[in-house]
């Protein structure tokens, strides 16, 4: 089944950010872009490159008018004991949420319910609260904020160009395509 167009659901977590603790809802994330990035746990392996490559690049989320959370099971206290510990993770300055109860793993499908922990999903949620794009990657396999990057860009920009479709590799800029019966089969 999918999730795309799905409305998230109520929630209020946890999170740590800027050296101290907050609490973030649904309220929260209506009216902007946001995007969910789950991993599998602090303290761990490919997670924290994955965070510090979404740290690099959170100025052009923010200047794409993107809030970033990234989730975990952990509480907002192991967040805190993470940042305080790793010298990659103490660079973040986004929202980390926390989801021990696992009310946003559940929501977004990620939890992988034998272990108490959440895949690896990567979610743009659009200003009314809707998934717009997702992908999960087995555990083993970390992702690319740059490219993260480009389909937020995308999915904004289909969204205020109804007509028009952004192709392959499409970047901010580029030409896009006005789907019409001329160019089935076409390209």
């Amino acid at each position: 089944m999918s999730l795309i167009n799905k409305e998230i659901g109520d929630f209020s977590v946890q999170a740590y950010q800027n050296e101290a603790f907050r609490t973030v809802t649904k309220a929260d994330v209506l009216g902007k872009w946001s995007v969910f990035f789950f991993y599998p746990a602090d303290f761990t392996f490919v997670c924290p490159t994955e965070l510090e490559d979404l740290e690099n690049n959170y100025a052009k989320f923010k200047e794409a008018g993107c809030e970033v959370y990234s989730v975990s099971c952990d509480t907002h206290f192991v967040h805190k004991a993470w940042h305080d510990h790793s010298e990659r993770i103490k660079k973040i300055t986004y929202p980390m949420l926390a989801d021990p109860t696992h009310v946003l793993a559940r929501d977004f499908d990620v939890l992988i319910e034998d272990a108490g922990l959440s895949e690896r999903g990567t979610f743009i949620v659009n200003p009314e609260g809707r998934i717009v794009a997702y992908e999960v990657n087995a555990g083993n396999v970390g992702r690319n904020a740059d490219e993260l990057l480009r389909k937020l860009q995308a999915c904004k920009f289909v969204a205020e160009h109804g007509d028009e479709v952004c192709p392959a590799k499409w970047q901010p800029g580029a030409e896009t395509l006005k789907p019409t019966l001329d160019l089935v089969g076409a390209l």
